[in-house]
């Protein structure tokens, strides 16, 4: 009877920690569309706010980190149980990083420049997308979705074109003129952080199919991460 209440417990303890991710996720999410929203809008309080917000963003983390910490050593997960923990370690960490490139769309929008209209709106749709990739990496992990994290991994491809796309045309920007070079420069910065944002997303969804497969798809092609998905 002891046994089972601890096991109880236990599952119950695993289920808390991936909300807990979950959770932050949430929070992260918000901060990135708050920056690109406020950059493409021009607003500063907006973009403060994110900045100011970014503390929360690394307190989860910490905290998380530490409460992971505290199932090994009272739980000593094995098999899935433990990859699931590993997952959720590599995972706020991939969080916390994407709170902090959040964090850089707002001080580079914040920084007064005039930003070119044209690719800033190159820039904002491209930030659909990452926001996208990043809700979507947090709903396969909650539904262990291993077709869906593939299908994230794939998306990679696509918001990295979307970033040679807009250097190419801020590079025809700074040509025609160069008085836009320091303005299409903060674009530059804005779209790389962007482009990082799905890296990190890539990074959430192949922990996923870690967790569910046991097998690490981290730097195998993205035709055989689908065959592990489905298999």
């Amino acid at each position: 009877m002891a046994q089972e209440h601890s096991s109880k417990q236990y599952d119950l303890d695993l289920e808390a920690l991936r909300s807990r991710v979950l959770e932050m996720g949430g929070l992260v999410e918000s901060q990135i569309l708050a920056a690109v929203n406020g950059l493409a809008a021009g607003d500063n309080r907006v973009l403060e706010q994110v900045i100011t917000d970014d503390h929360r963003v690394n307190a989860m983390e910490v905290s998380i980190d530490t409460d992971c910490s505290h199932l090994i050593a009272r739980r000593q997960p094995t098999a899935g149980d433990l990859r699931m923990v590993l997952a959720v370690i590599k995972i706020v960490t991939d969080l916390e990083r994407v709170g902090d490139e959040a964090a850089k769309i707002a001080r580079l929008g914040k920084q007064g420049h005039a930003l070119a209209r044209t690719p800033l709106a190159a820039v904002k749709h491209m930030g659909g997308i990452g926001i996208g990739m990043l809700r979507k990496a947090l709903d396969a992990l909650a539904r262990l979705d291993t077709v869906a994290a593939a299908a994230i991994i794939r998306e990679d491809v696509e918001i990295d074109e979307e970033f040679r796309a807009i250097v190419r045309q801020l590079i025809t920007f700074m040509m025609e003129d160069p008085r836009t070079i320091s303005q299409a420069i903060d674009i530059l910065w804005i779209a790389k952080a962007i482009e990082r944002i799905g890296d990190h997303s890539k990074n959430m969804a192949e922990q996923v199919i870690y967790v569910v497969k046991g097998t690490d798809v981290r730097h195998i092609s993205v035709e055989q991460v689908e065959r592990e998905a489905l298999g």
